[in-house]
Formats: C-alpha cells, sequence, structure tokens
C-alpha cells in the first residue's frame, strides 16, 4: 500500500472507531456492563433475553415480602402504562418508550434494582437478570 495513503486511511478508522464508540448511552452501557458481569459468572452466556425479561416481570416470587410478590405488584402489567406503590405513590411507567428519562444514570438503576429485587425475589438480581428485565423494558 502507498505510505502517503497508509497515514490517512488509520487517522480515518481511528475517527470512526470512536465516533461510533461515542453513540453508546448511558442505557447501552448498562448493558454492557451487565453482559460483562453475566459472562463473568457464566462463561456459556450468549445475550439477553427481552422474553426471559418479561417472564421476570410477570412471574411471582415467594422469597421477598408477600406485599410485592411480583414486579406487576407495583408496576402493573402493561410497561407503558403508571404503576402505584403499596402506599398509592404513582409510579411512572418502566417502558422507556413512556417514560424516555428512564435507566439514563447508573446509580439509580442499581439502587432500584438492589431494593426492589430484594423485596420481590427476596435477593439481589442476578447481571443476566437486570439485563434480561432491561432488554424487555427497553423494547416497550
Amino acid at each position: 500500500m502507498n505510505r502517503y495513503l497508509t497515514a490517512p486511511l488509520l487517522t480515518a478508522a481511528l475517527a470512526m472507531t470512536f465516533s461510533t464508540a461515542s453513540l453508546a448511552g448511558p442505557r447501552e452501557d448498562l448493558l454492557a456492563h451487565y453482559a460483562s458481569a453475566a459472562r463473568a459468572a457464566d462463561p456459556a452466556f450468549k445475550a439477553f433475553s427481552a422474553e426471559r425479561g418479561k417472564t421476570l416481570h410477570t412471574q411471582t416470587f415467594t422469597g421477598g415480602k408477600p406485599a410485592t410478590p411480583s414486579c406487576t405488584s407495583c408496576h402493573g402489567t402493561n410497561p407503558r402504562a403508571a404503576g402505584k406503590n403499596a402506599t398509592g405513590k404513582v409510579i411512572d411507567a418502566v417502558a422507556v418508550s413512556a417514560t424516555p428519562t428512564r435507566y439514563t444514570d447508573s446509580a439509580k438503576v442499581e439502587k432500584w434494582f438492589k431494593r426492589n429485587c430484594t423485596e420481590v425475589l427476596g435477593r439481589e438480581c442476578s447481571a443476566t437478570e437486570k439485563g434480561d428485565w432491561l432488554s424487555f423494558v427497553l423494547s416497550q
């Protein structure tokens, strides 16, 4: 290859690489973080599943608080609709299509996963469960 073309081509390739990486947003970063953690926990992990996330959202559990046996206890069955907590406080819809600002602050996402998973499942959610659930609500 012509050495005079090598530097401009390399520069263009690097620029495209870094500009593509900067297109990833906070939600994609969260999913990438959870995917990395899921692979560390289970080398057979392939990808998140919105279908598994939907099952997690609607499934009834017995390990958590009796008043919150499922995510739907507060968030309802329709992710695009607002929910209500036990005291009657309205909770914004979990679907990004209905609440576009959701899942952009990783600290807030982690705070709510920790609280809600403990109340519903009786334990913290795994990285795979978090990624599956996020995949579900991001697809709604």
